[in-house]
C-alpha cells in the first residue's frame, strides 16, 4: 500500500559547527524555530558529522552484532527514518544530516509511519527469535510494547494514528485503537497474502494446490470476496498483493532454487477491472513463472528474488530485487501502468528494502558482505548515492 504523506511539520536548525539538530521528532516547529529553519543550508554533504562512527563504537565489541539496515521509510523527500538491529536514525533535510533517534534493545524488523509522530514497528529484543509489535507517540525516540506476547505479524501497515492491518501469509487483523486490540478480517479459505486500503476494501492471493493462483476482492470490508484474476501453475506458493485508490499488483511466486527464484508480477490501473502480465521470471532453478501468455519483461530487477513494492500516484509503481549469488541489489519500475517495464542498474548487496516518495526520488537500504548502506536515488533508481554505509566485515 502506499503510504499517505499526512505530517506534521518539524523544526530543523543548523548549528554553526554544521551539526543538524531537531526540536523532537513530531515536534510542531514554533514561528521563531520555523524562521530559523528557513535560513539557507550548507550544501548537502557526504559526511554524517559523527553519528556513524559513535554508533559503530557503541557496536564494536568482541560479542556485538555488526549493524545493519532492516527497513527505511521515507514520509516526503526531506523527512525520513532508517532502522536496525538496536538502532533508529533520521533525517528532515533530505539525507545531507542524519540524527540518532534510539538506540536500545529493540532490534527493528519493520518500521510503519503514517505521520511524523505515530508510529509502529515489528522488532525482536536484541538478537531474539520472538516478534514483538511496538508502538511509539514520539517519532520512535521511545517505544512500548503492545503486549507481553510475540505476534505472528509478518508486516502492519496503518492509515492513521487508530486504524491498522496486520497480516501474516494466512490471515489478516484490524485495528481501530492504535493496536491496543485486533479483530480477524475473514479472508477466502488459502489465503496465502492480502492488503487492505481501507476497512472495506481488500484482495487477497488464493492459492489452488495443483491449480494454480486466484486474485480475489472485497469492497465490504470481507464479508464477500470476487474472483478477479486467476493464473494457473502446477504448485502455487504464496503471494504479495500491493494497493492504492487505483492501482493493484499481484506478485505470484513459482519455485526457487540455485539463488534464483521464478514469479510473475500482474498489475491494473482500473481496481482489478483489468490486468496486464508485467513480469514472468522464468529461471533454471525455480522453474517456470506462474500464469501464462505474453508479458511485458522476461526479468525482474536484479534477475532475482522480488522484494517490496511502493505505488506512486495512479501510474507509477517500483519494485525492489535481489539475487545473492551475484551480489546485486536493484529497482525495476514502471511509470505507464505496467506497458513498459525499467530494469535499473544494480548496486552491490545480498537483500534491500526500498522507499520512494515520489515519481523519481527513492531510498534503498541494502547489505552486502562488507556493509550495510543506505542509498539514495533522484533519478527512479538509475543512479544510487551511498549516504549512509556501516561496516560489517572486519568486526
Amino acid at each position: 500500500m502506499n503510504r499517505t504523506t499526512r505530517l506534521q511539520q518539524i523544526t530543523v536548525t543548523l548549528l554553526s559547527a554544521g551539526l543538524l539538530t531537531l526540536s523532537g521528532w513530531g515536534a510542531a516547529a514554533s514561528p521563531v524555530q520555523a524562521a530559523a529553519a528557513s535560513v539557507a543550508a550548507p550544501a548537502c554533504g557526504t559526511g554524517d558529522h559523527g553519528l556513524l562512527q559513535d554508533l559503530q563504537k557503541a557496536h564494536s565489541g568482541a560479542d556485538s552484532i555488526p549493524l545493519s539496515f532492516s527497513d527505511v521509510e521515507f514520509l516526503n523527500t526531506n523527512i525520513g527514518r532508517a532502522a536496525g538491529n538496536g538502532f533508529l536514525i533520521g533525517t528532515s533535510d533530505g539525507g545531507c544530516h542524519f540524527q540518532k533517534i534510539y538506540e536500545g534493545q529493540w532490534s527493528f524488523q519493520q518500521i510503519d509511519f503514517p505521520d511524523n509522530v505515530h508510529g509502529w514497528a515489528l522488532a525482536a529484543v536484541k538478537d531474539g527469535q520472538a516478534k514483538y509489535l511496538l508502538r511509539t507517540a514520539d517519532g520512535g525516540s521511545t517505544w512500548t510494547r503492545l503486549s507481553n506476547q510475540a505476534v505472528t505479524f509478518e508486516r502492519v501497515e496503518f492509515l492513521d494514528s487508530s486504524q491498522g492491518f496486520g497480516y501474516n501469509r494466512a490471515s489478516t487483523y484490524y485495528t481501530k485503537d492504535g493496536g491496543e486490540s485486533w479483530s480477524l478480517i475473514k479472508t477466502p479459505a488459502n489465503t496465502r497474502g492480502a492488503a487492505f486500503t481501507s476497512r472495506s476494501n481488500g484482495w487477497a492471493v488464493v492459492i489452488v494446490p495443483g491449480s494454480g493462483y486466484r486474485v480475489m476482492k472485497t469492497t465490504d470490508g470481507g464479508a464477500a470476496w470476487k474472483q478477479v484474476l486467476k493464473s494457473s501453475t502446477s504448485d502455487p506458493i504464496y503471494g504479495q498483493i500491493s494497493a492504492n485508490d487505483s492501482q493493484v499488483y499481484a506478485l505470484l511466486y513459482g519455485d526457487s532454487g540455485m539463488s534464483q527464484t521464478s514469479y510473475s508480477l500482474y498489475g491494473s490501473s482500473n481496481s482489478g477491472g483489468s490486468w496486464t502480465r508485467v513480469i514472468a521470471q522464468e529461471t533454471a532453478g525455480g522453474g517456470p513463472a506462474p500464469g501464462s501468455g505474453a508479458a511485458v519483461a522476461k526479468k525482474g530487477p536484479a534477475s532475482g528474488t522480488p522484494g517490496n513494492m511502493v505505488l506512486i500516484g495512479k501510474t507509477t509503481a517500483f519494485l525492489a530485487g535481489y539475487q545473492p549469488a551475484a551480489e546485486e541489489v536493484g529497482v525495476g519500475l514502471t511509470k505507464n501502468n505496467g506497458r513498459t517495464w525499467s530494469n535499473q542498474k544494480a548496486v552491490p548487496g545480498f537483500e534491500g528494502v526500498i522507499s520512494f516518495t515520489d515519481h523519481n526520488r527513492g531510498w534503498l537500504a541494502a547489505r552486502d558482505l562488507n556493509s550495510s548502506t543506505l542509498y539514495v536515488t533522484k533519478d527512479a533508481g538509475a543512479t544510487w548515492t551511498a549516504r549512509f554505509s556501516f561496516e560489517t566485515a572486519g568486526r
